[in-house]
């Protein structure tokens, strides 16, 4: 019997010692609420008086890194967020306040405002984008107050900022064409090379009716794709993470951009929200969409395959060093991956990272140009649904290189 359990406790050492081993996602940010930096004491106090600061009703929600900074967007789910698009010092303290961007006055908006005060106000952004060229792409909604007294305080638009300057350099609000009854655009993500900035195309994700906006820089306009497997599937709109189930019907949402194919254009990877398979597209079809015969289109549209039970996904990023595919597991607390060079199947698609006390609600996640995987985690449901322990940290920000992500699995 002594003999047994020296083995068992060796086998258990050599289990522990090899987990350790396994790079793990760093802490580099948590908060129990967010603040902001204002311009004076007596500003906030104003701010909280008037209820255009309510601390409680600001989730972080999404991410990008740019040089030594890190931008974090603070959609205007309730009322009294004072800020929407803000960064912090990628070197600054865990818990340090948000820095309003471009400025705290261009963010700090009423939620009963009847229009934006300058046309580089931001009034509510859930996904931003950094492209090669130093410019931070922005999908504002336009909607204040959207679980309470919803307010269109201005239509969607794209607001793009100089990185270099912090100036915006081109604002562009959407056609009515582009939108449907149920229009809801929570995303994008920017196709272009650094030595040719000026013919950029976003691409920008209508989880609520089903649709891809394609917005052209050179020519300033837009137009609408539709296609079937925007849909989002009704077998998969069930979740429950954080012991809350919920059910939503959220359609196309996370689209990720490969590296340029031999023909120039790009393999734009896409999947709803509440669907648990992956498709792709070349994203010369999206630019040339309203000179091609959709119905000889629609056979273009091409199903990856099905990444298995419960893997629902927030968000998506393609990392054209490693050809990996990186996305969030909602209903597993953790991140996945697929290998492009591999069949799409729930075996080459593995579980990376999963903890519930870390990553309930890992909602964004994305790999700068250094290599360094970036992921977001905000208990989304627990907010929307009942609320959150001011007492305890609700919002955290992980960083790893992608390839330490990697490594080990068949995603490598």
């Amino acid at each position: 019997m002594p003999k047994m359990r020296a083995i068992s406790l060796i086998i258990a050492l050599t289990a522990v010692s090899c987990y350790a081993a396994t790079p793990q996602p760093q802490l580099r940010f948590a908060w129990k609420e967010v603040d902001f930096v204002w311009d004076s004491p007596e500003q906030r106090a104003t701010a909280v008086k008037d209820e255009l600061f309510v601390p409680a009703n600001n989730l972080p929600l999404g991410l990008a890194r740019w040089k030594n900074k890190v931008f974090v967007t603070v959609p205007r789910w309730k009322n009294g967020v004072a800020s929407s698009l803000n960064y912090v010092d990628i070197d600054g303290p865990q818990d340090q306040p948000l820095k309003p961007y471009p400025s705290l006055n261009d963010n700090l908006v009423a939620d009963s405002a009847k229009e934006i005060p300058s046309n580089s106000s931001i009034v509510s952004v859930f996904r931003v984008f950094v492209d090669p060229c130093d410019r931070l792409w922005v999908m504002d909604t336009g909607l204040a107050d959207i679980l309470g007294s919803a307010n269109q305080v201005a239509g969607p638009s794209l607001a793009i900022f100089d990185l270099n300057t912090d100036q915006l350099v081109h604002r562009y609000y959407f056609k009515l064409s582009d939108m449907k009854e149920d229009s809801f655009f929570a995303n994008v993500v920017v196709d272009v090379d650094k030595d040719t900035c000026d013919n950029a195309f976003a691409y920008v994700p209508d989880l609520g009716a089903y649709g891809v906006v394609v917005y052209s820089l050179k020519q300033d306009d837009s137009w609408r794709v539709s296609h079937h497997y925007f849909h989002f599937e009704p077998l998969a709109g069930t979740y429950k993470v954080g012991g809350i189930e919920f059910h939503w019907t959220d359609g196309v949402f996370a689209l990720a951009l490969s590296e340029p194919q031999e023909n120039g254009f790009r393999t734009m990877f896409f999947h709803a929200f509440s669907s648990t398979k992956e498709f792709c597209v070349s994203t010369e079809l999206l630019r040339n969409y309203t000179h091609i015969d959709k119905n000889e289109a629609f056979n273009d549209f091409k199903l990856l395959g099905d990444r298995g039970a419960r893997t629902q996904s927030s968000a998506s990023f393609y990392d054209t060093n490693t050809k990996v595919l990186f996305y969030t597991q909602i209903n597993r607390d953790g991140i996945g991956c697929w290998n492009s060079n591999k069949p799409y199947t729930p075996e080459n698609n593995p579980l990376l990272f999963s903890d519930p006390t870390l990553f309930e609600f890992l909602n964004d996640l994305k790999v700068d140009d250094e290599g360094t995987l970036w992921l977001l985690s905000d208990k989304l449901p627990r907010f929307l649904y009942k609320s959150l322990d001011p007492n305890e940290i609700n919002y955290r920000i992980f960083s790893i290189k992608a390839t330490d992500a990697i490594a080990g699995s068949v995603c490598e």
